[in-house]
C-alpha cells in the first residue's frame, strides 16, 4: 500500500490555491487547506471537488501563529498561497497588506519548522523581481533581480513592497534555519475560476470584456500566466528535489493593445474599450529557469478560451 502523502495549502479557496488543491487531490495528496471560515459557502467549492474525501479544512487566519501550527501539523509539505490582494487603494497598506503577507508569513515559517516539513512553497510574485528602476532594459530579468522597496514605498506599490519584503523574509529564515523553501513568482494570472468569488485578475479581463478601462490598461506591456500553469509550476518544484531558490512563472509577454486584439478576435462581439497605448520599451521576463525543471505551459488562445467560455458559463459577461 502506498504510503500516504499530507501536505497543507494556505488560504485554500483562493484563485490559485483552489486549481492547486483540485491538482493536488488527482495526485493522491491528502490536502489540509487552511481558510478563514470553513463553513463559509464561499468555500463550498472545494468539498465538490473530485476525491474532496481527502481534504480537510482547517480554521486559520495568518496571524493566528496557533492555528497556522495545528493546520500544518503532519504534514510533509507546505505550499503558502494566503496572501491579501486588494482591487484598490487601501486606507491602511501597512495593517492591510503589509503586515499580514511578512508577519503571516513569518508564522508560516516558524510552523514549518515545528513541525519538520520536507519543504515549503511559497506563492510570490513578479511583484517582488520586476519594480527595479537600476536593471537595465536590455537585460532579460531573471530570478536575480528584486524589486526595489525604496521605489515601491516612494510610488505607493503596496502589494509589491509586500511581496518583495515577505520574500525577502521567506530566504532569510531558509538560511539560518536550514528549512527548505522553493518560491514561486507568477505574474498576473487568469483561466477560469473554480472558487464562487471573482478574484481580483479575472475582474481585469472580465471588465476589458465589458468595455471598461482598468487599471492593468495603464501598462503597455502585460505578462500573463495561466492559473492552471501555475498549479502545475508548484507542485513541479515540490517534487523536483533539485528544486531550490526563486523561480519566474510567466508564460507571455505581450503587448496590451495586441492581447486586446486576440480578445477581439477571437471574441468579436464584445464592447472592448480603446487602446490607445504606443509600444514601448519593456523588461524580457525569463521563465528560463522554471522550464529547464520541466515546466511547460498551455497557449495564449487556449487559456482566453477557457476563460471566457468560463465567464459566459457562469453569466458573468453581459453579451451583446
Amino acid at each position: 500500500m502506498a504510503e500516504e502523502r499530507r501536505v497543507c495549502v494556505t488560504g485554500a479557496g483562493g484563485f490559485v490555491a483552489s486549481w492547486l488543491v483540485k491538482l493536488l487531490l488527482s495526485k493522491g495528496f491528502v490536502v489540509h487547506g487552511t481558510v478563514r471560515d470553513p463553513i463559509d459557502p464561499k468555500n463550498v467549492h472545494l468539498k465538490r471537488l473530485e476525491n474532496a474525501a481527502n481534504l480537510k479544512l482547517f480554521k486559520a487566519d495568518l496571524l493566528d501563529y496557533e492555528s497556522l501550527s495545528a493546520a500544518i501539523a503532519g504534514c510533509e509539505g507546505v505550499f503558502h498561497a494566503a496572501c491579501p490582494v486588494p482591487l484598490g487603494k487601501t486606507l491602511d497598506p501597512e495593517a492591510d497588506m503589509v503586515r499580514p503577507a511578512v508577519d503571516g508569513t513569518l508564522n508560516v515559517l516558524k510552523a514549518c519548522s515545528e513541525a519538520n516539513v520536507r519543504r515549503l512553497v511559497l506563492v510570490s510574485s513578479v511583484s517582488a523581481v520586476l519594480w527595479n528602476p537600476n536593471w537595465p532594459f536590455d537585460k532579460i530579468v531573471d530570478e536575480n533581480c528584486w524589486s526595489d522597496k525604496k521605489f515601491c514605498r516612494e510610488t505607493e506599490r503596496w502589494y509589491d513592497f509586500a511581496k518583495t519584503i515577505a520574500e525577502e523574509k521567506v530566504h532569510e529564515y531558509s538560511k539560518s534555519s536550514g528549512l527548505d523553501v522553493v518560491v514561486v513568482c507568477p505574474p498576473v494570472i487568469f483561466g477560469p475560476i473554480l472558487q464562487p468569488t471573482v478574484n481580483t485578475s479575472s475582474k481585469y479581463l472580465i471588465n476589458f470584456l465589458k468595455g471598461k478601462r482598468v487599471s492593468l490598461m495603464t501598462y503597455d506591456t502585460l505578462y500573463l500566466v495561466d492559473v492552471r500553469d501555475v498549479a502545475d509550476a508548484l507542485l513541479l518544484v515540490y517534487e523536483k528535489p533539485e528544486a531550490s531558490g526563486r523561480y519566474i512563472c510567466s508564460s507571455y509577454c505581450i503587448e496590451t493593445c495586441d492581447f486586446l486584439g486576440k480578445l477581439k478576435s477571437m471574441y468579436p462581439h464584445f464592447p472592448y474599450p480603446d487602446c490607445p497605448y504606443e509600444a514601448k520599451p519593456y523588461h524580457q521576463l525569463s521563465s528560463e529557469k522554471l522550464k529547464q525543471l520541466g515546466w511547460t505551459y498551455m497557449t495564449i488562445e487556449e487559456s482566453i478560451r477557457d476563460n471566457v467560455e468560463d465567464f459566459l458559463e457562469k453569466s458573468l459577461l453581459d453579451v451583446n
